[in-house]
This record gives structure tokens, C-alpha cells and sequence, in this order.
């Protein structure tokens, strides 16, 4: 029986680039027995899994039936044979969703609308089903165990090779982040961890004591940490204006970054105030109409402009936009050239992606006439701001990080068992009025509770004692492993991280530290240490909670290397299994976007390539398969060869692009394979496919050289044609007969 390895089929330019790589993936792996069964975990194969007891039987998708693969994997998180390559998907806010829904109607499937304002119970359940599947709804049930992630040394090598700009950065830069001092999520936090096992209910207790439930008993385990806060919209709304008057009084852009897509509840209502107060006397002059079209603020400018479209006051409306973008402070654009701002789509913007990109760029953004300009960069609440701020000051006064020096920072990474933030989607709710909500037990004693006004945003997250206990121990073993110093990022002065921090102290005793450098320090002070000894081209592993991990393995990896797509991230499951995490999908939409304009995609697929070495040797471990590691040890000699010969995608046409990059992979991988001693019958199998591959690279080089420069046609955004696909992502029959007949 075949061993399986088990491979995601996601959105955008990642799977795009799989049309291109899996082929050539699957070929290589049958050879030594292993199966690669793909599993469609994309924004639209979720959706249709959410509706799937509604279609009619037989419904197929991709070519195949309709089932929820998300489930699937979820339940293969749990087996200790589990091996997963996971690549970066569509974390959906509500536009992503609404218009995946319209492409999948379009396509003759058979469900219902997005209900913005559900006015019955069915409509109530619709949304219910449709909430489920928008914001970060893949990671929380894939990552059953906590992250390894760091810079392979070959890509740390090549980018000290070939460096990339960090930018010019002195303390003339008037660029800095902006974060409220009071009434934010952080300011509010309580935090208590259980004594015993028990249960919580959410409830809403309005002013006349009527007790409303908004979330039935679930169980919590003992040693469980539950936080509860609350981020107060009046205060959010002045700091907002606030910031406006700063960044005008400046002459500095305004820009927001927050997270509207992992943070599907709150950081979309968080995006709203920004719009509303940003527009605010357009949003109090059409309140009727607004009221009308179903027109609302989260959801962004560019949702506000479609439901306008034909409507009598469509003019004057966007008159009274003009006026206000006169008026106000300048915004950062995503789109300069059309006039998309910062303010367009709440999934445009994803902090983690868009702050280190401004950092890059000198603390800059592009401004409406397509030049780069100095920010306020808005990030109100201050559980996180602070890394970015201290990143900022640090290089004013250091001036810009230099990639062929500095030290490399890999992050272990509390995720497991929907720790932290992942596990708060349930736990959120917007205030419908003044009262407190609170978190009940069993016996009906108050845990945690929160006064609220009509607006405020509500909050609680969990953390289960056994993912701290293993994050504890992974960190532990990294820094023994790779011989480097260790920072717990954690804040004294914020409730959550004092109770994290009392497990991590009762934890580290557990383990060997004889010899190991292991610190606990405020995140501010940790980045401050972090960066010194980067500059000074020294390493430091960060050891984070989940939301920090997700920053940090961008800010950083860009900061290094010159992007977070190209970082071996390897998820430990704690059932024994392997997820391995591929790239970063932030620039996903604009690649496809040149792809349909000029059959070009720079996808990076490195992080595949790397991703798929410890799955194999995952397999050569767990089922001694002795094949599978001569893949594995071929593959990293093969990645090496990549990147010591730059064969990974360019930015624009006439250069390589993802294809060429994966015909390379095949040449290297055959040849490795071919030259290898371990295995004389792989070798034998490999040799005449290096000699074919080989013999024909110039002539298949420039053929998918010659396919670019044109539009590329794929039958939809979301939900793509197959044929369509095959032509354009293996347009080279010399490649395709030889891949396939391995």
C-alpha cells in the first residue's frame, strides 16, 4: 500500500502555480511509492462544503464530488501519520466571499445569497453557514500543533549573496505609528486560567437586568486561560479623528493595518469605523439612502461604489467622497493608478504584509499620484502595535538593515488547538446596547465580564494548557538543536501573557537548559533586543504567541531575505504528524492579476520545494521507506541548485516566471537523482529523464518564454476552468510528455 502525502488546493497564485508543480511532484513521488492526493481546501471548495447537504446528489467541483476536505483534514491532524503541504489560502472577508459566491451562481451551482441583514430564521442559518467558511477558517483547524518557522540556510545564503533594499532610514524620517492610549482591547484585558474543568456560556445583561445568550456552554479544561476584553467604539472613533487632524497637520499619508481576514469578527468592524469616521458627514448626509442600498462601512469604499452603481444619486454621492478626500488627510493607495485607496477593501490591507513593505520602502507608501510618501500608520489597539513602532524608531536611528550582514530570526509559534486569537471567532460579539457582557460557568458564577456601550466590541480567547506545554518544549528544542538564543515575547504589563507566563516558568524547569540562553521579555524590549543583535549579524529565536508569530514571520523574513514566501515553516502536530506550511499568500491578487494581463506569474513556489523535503523524510522515518529520503536529500540538493542559479521567478515578462522556475526544479531534481549512489534503481530511472530534460532546456525555456505577453484567460477568478488552466499553467507539450512519463 502506497504511503500518502496529502496536498492543498487553495486560491489565487498558489494554486495557479499547482496546476504547474504537481504534476511534476506526483511523478517524482510514485517512484518511490509514495501517492500525493490532493484535498480542496480553497475559498470556493469551502464554500460549497458548507452547502454541500443542499445540492443535488452528484455535485462535483474540480472534477470531483463535493465534500468538505477541510473536515478531512481536520480529522488527519489527529493520526500520527498525518502529512500535509499546506499552501496559503483565501482568508475571505465578506466582498472575497460575496463575490466567490456570484462566480460559483454563475457557474450553475445552486446557492444562496450572502444575507448582509438576515431578517428570518432562514436567512439567519444561511449566514450562519456562509460566517463559517469567511476569515481565517482553514488555519485554526490545520494547525494542531505549534510552529517552527525559519529562513532555510540556503535561502539566508543567497540573499547575502544578492541583496535586496531595506530602504534609506535616519531619524529625519517623520514616518510612526499611531495606537490608542486607553480603551482598547489590550487596556481591557482580564485574563484567569481554570482551576478545574468546567463550562462557560456567553451572555449580553442590558441595563434593565434581561439576561440575552450569545453563546451556549462549551467546555473549558482545567489549567485553560480565557481572557475576556473589549474595545470601546466612542474612544476608537476619536482616535481615529485624531490621527486624521496629525496626519493632515503633517502632510504625511493615513494609512490603517489591521488583520479583517484572520480576524473575521472584529477587525472588519474595526475597518468600518475608519471608513465612517474618515467619511463621516457623507455617511451622516445619505444615512437613508446608505440604510437603502445595504450599504456598510466594513465592508469598505469599493463595496459602497458597486451599490451606488445606477442609482439616481450615484453622482452626487461620489461628489460628496470627492470632497471628503480633499479635505482629509491624504490616504495610502493599493492601487494608485486606480484610485483604489487604503480604504477600498477591508482584505487589501493585511497588517502583516503591509507594514514591513512600508518599512522596506524608506516608512513609506504610495500616495493617489503613484509616489512613495511618509505615513501615520494606524494600528489601534496596542496588543501588537508596539513591534512596529520599536522597528521603526530602531532604524531612524540605525538606519536600514543590511541582508548581507544580518543575523536571521526563526520563530517557534504558539498556534495549537486554536490558541490565542484563532480561537476568538465564536467568542466576539458587537454591544447592541449598554449593559456588561460576561462569561457564566456551570454554576452560573461570573468568570470574566465587560461593561459595554451600543458599538463596543467584545472579545474572548482561549489557550489550553497542553499547546503552551508543547510550545514550551519546542522552543526548547530548537534553541538546543540550532545552538541560539531564545526570547519568550511576552508582556508583563497585558493579563493574557502574565498568565502564559506563569506556565512558561512552572514548563522550562521540565527541560535540559544546561547551556541554553533563554529569556522572557516585554515584546517591545524583545524586538529592541532582537534587532541589536541582527544588525550585529547575530541570530535570536522569538518565541510568540500565535498572532505575533504571524507578524514576525513576515517582518522579518522580508526585513532578511526580501520576502516570507521563501521560509521552510514545519508545524510539529501534536498527534505526531507533520504539517508543512507553505510561502505567504499577501500578494497572491496582484499576481494574478499580471498573470491575466500578460501570462506571467511570479509566484515563488520555493516554499513548496521546501516544504515537500521533510515530508518526505516524514515518510522515510515513519514507514522506512528508503526511497523516500534519497527524494528528500535529491530535493534539497535540487533547491540549492535554484537558488545558487537564481532560477526563481522574476517581476515581469521576458524573465523567468513560476513555470520556468518549475521546469529548473525538475532538471536539478532528475539530475541529483540520477547522480545519487543510495539507490542504483532510482538512479537508473532518473538518468534518461535529467538526459531529456537536459537536452531539451533551451528549446523548453523558450517556449514558455514565448507564451508571455498576452492575456491569459482561465474562466474565472475564483472558480477557473480546468482546460483552460492545463493550457495556459503546461503550455509546453515537450515539457508535459516528459514529466508524464516518468
Amino acid at each position: 500500500m502506497n504511503t500518502k502525502i496529502y496536498y492543498t488546493l487553495t486560491d489565487e497564485s498558489p494554486f495557479l502555480a499547482t496546476q504547474s508543480l504537481l504534476p511534476i511532484v506526483s511523478a517524482f513521488a510514485k517512484t518511490a511509492d509514495i501517492d500525493v492526493e490532493t484535498k480542496n481546501i480553497s475559498l470556493p471548495g469551502r464554500i460549497l462544503a458548507a452547502f454541500a447537504d443542499t445540492l443535488p446528489a452528484g455535485t462535483t467541483f474540480a472534477g470531483k464530488p463535493v465534500t468538505d476536505d477541510l473536515a478531512f483534514l481536520g480529522k488527519l491532524t489527529l493520526e500520527p501519520d498525518a502529512n500535509i503541504i499546506k499552501l496559503p489560502n483565501i482568508s475571505a472577508s465578506v466582498p472575497q466571499l460575496k463575490a466567490a459566491i456570484a462566480e460559483l451562481q454563475k457557474n450553475g451551482y445552486a446557492l444562496p445569497d450572502y444575507p448582509d441583514a438576515p431578517a428570518n430564521d432562514e436567512e439567519k442559518a444561511i449566514r450562519a453557514r456562509y460566517d463559517k467558511v469567511k476569515g481565517s477558517a482553514v488555519n485554526p483547524v490545520l494547525r494542531q500543533g505549534n510552529s517552527d518557522r525559519r529562513a532555510p540556510n540556503a535561502v539566508k545564503n543567497y540573499a547575502r549573496n544578492n541583496p535586496h533594499s531595506n530602504g534609506v532610514w535616519n531619524e529625519s524620517v517623520k514616518t510612526y505609528v499611531a495606537s490608542m492610549q486607553a480603551d482598547d482591547f489590550y487596556g481591557n484585558e482580564k485574563s484567569i486560567t481554570m482551576a478545574e474543568a468546567d463550562s462557560f456560556k456567553i451572555e449580553f445583561v442590558d441595563e434593565a437586568g434581561a439576561v440575552t445568550e450569545l453563546r451556549a456552554a462549551k467546555p473549558l479544561l482545567k489549567g485553560e486561560i480565557i481572557d475576556a476584553t473589549v474595545m470601546r467604539m466612542a474612544s476608537l472613533e476619536k482616535f481615529i479623528a485624531n490621527a486624521m487632524a496629525e496626519a493632515k497637520a503633517k502632510g504625511l499619508l493615513f494609512s490603517v493595518h489591521l488583520k479583517a481576514t484572520m480576524m473575521k469578527v472584529s477587525d472588519p468592524v474595526l475597518f468600518g469605523a475608519f471608513v465612517r469616521v474618515f467619511f463621516k458627514d457623507v455617511f451622516t448626509k445619505y444615512a437613508d439612502l446608505f440604510k437603502e442600498l445595504g450599504i456598510d462601512a466594513n465592508n469598505g469604499l469599493g463595496d459602497l461604489f458597486k451599490r451606488l452603481e445606477g442609482n439616481a444619486k450615484e453622482a452626487e454621492v461620489k461628489a460628496a467622497i470627492d470632497a471628503a478626500l480633499a479635505a482629509g488627510p491624504d490616504l495610502a493607495m493599493v492601487d494608485s493608478a486606480k484610485g483604489v485607496t487604503n480604504l477600498h477593501v477591508p482584505s487589501d490591507v493585511i497588517i502583516d504584509a503591509s507594514m514591513p513593505a512600508m518599512i522596506r520602502n524608506s516608512g513609506c507608501m504610495w500616495n493617489k499620484e503613484g509616489k512613495l510618501q511618509e505615513v501615520v500608520a494606524c494600528i489601534p489597539d496596542r496588543c501588537y502595535a508596539g513591534i512596529y513602532d520599536e522597528t521603526i524608531e530602531f532604524c531612524k536611528q540605525n538606519g536600514a538593515f543590511d541582508p548581507k550582514t544580518m543575523g536571521t530570526v526563526p520563530n517557534v509559534g504558539l498556534m495549537a488547538q486554536g490558541a490565542e486569537e484563532y480561537g476568538s471567532h465564536d467568542k466576539t460579539f458587537v454591544a447592541k446596547g449598554k449593559g456588561v457582557i460576561r462569561a457564566v460557568n456551570s454554576k452560573g458564577e461570573v468568570l470574566l465580564q465587560q461593561e459595554v456601550a451600543a458599538g463596543d466590541i467584545f472579545r474572548m480567547c482561549q489557550a489550553k494548557d497542553a499547546p503552551v506545554r508543547d510550545w514550551v518544549k519546542l522552543a526548547v528544542t530548537r534553541a538546543r538543536l540550532s545552538n541560539t538564543p531564545a526570547i519568550f515575547w511576552l508582556d508583563p504589563e497585558r493579563a493574557h501573557d502574565r498568565e502564559i507566563q506563569k506556565k512558561v516558568e512552572a514548563y522550562l524547569p521540565e527541560h535540559d537548559l544546561k547551556g541554553l540562553d533563554i529569556k522572557i521579555m516585554s515584546p517591545r524590549k524583545a524586538i529592541v533586543e532582537t534587532m541589536k543583535r541582527a544588525k550585529a549579524g547575530l541570530d535570536t529565536i522569538g518565541v510568540t504567541g500565535n498572532v505575533m508569530r504571524d507578524y514576525l514571520t513576515d517582518l522579518f523574513p522580508i526585513l532578511e531575505v526580501g520576502t516570507s514566501a521563501k521560509m521552510l515553516s514545519i508545524v510539529p502536530l501534536m498527534a505526531g504528524g507533520g504539517l508543512y506550511e507553505t510561502g505567504a499568500g499577501g500578494s497572491a491578487p496582484k499576481q494574478v492579476q499580471q498573470f491575466l494581463a500578460e501570462n506571467y506569474l511570479r509566484w515563488d513556489s520555493l516554499g513548496e520545494y521546501f516544504a515537500l523535503v521533510p515530508a518526505f523524510e516524514q515518510v522515510a522515518l515513519k514507514d522506512g521507506n528508503k526511497k523516500a529520503k534519497v527524494l528528500a536529500d535529491t530535493l534539497d540538493a535540487a533547491n540549492g541548485k535554484i537558488l545558487e542559479f537564481n532560477r526563481t521567478p522574476a517581476r515581469k515578462i521576458g524573465e523567468l516566471d513560476n513555470r520556468g522556475s518549475h521546469f529548473y526544479l525538475a532538471l536539478y531534481w532528475a539530475q541529483a537523482l540520477a547522480a545519487q549512489k543510495d539507490d542504483a534503481e532510482l538512479a537508473g530511472k532518473f538518468a534518461p529523464i535529467a538526459a531529456a530534460l537536459s537536452a531539451k532546456e533551451t528549446e523548453i525555456v523558450a517556449a514558455l518564454a514565448a507564451e508571455q505577453g498576452k492575456p491569459a484567460d482561465i474562466g474565472g477568478y475564483y472558480v477557473p476552468k480546468a482546460e483552460l488552466l492545463k493550457k495556459w499553467m503546461r503550455p509546453v507539450e515537450a515539457f508535459n510528455a516528459i514529466i508524464d512519463n516518468i
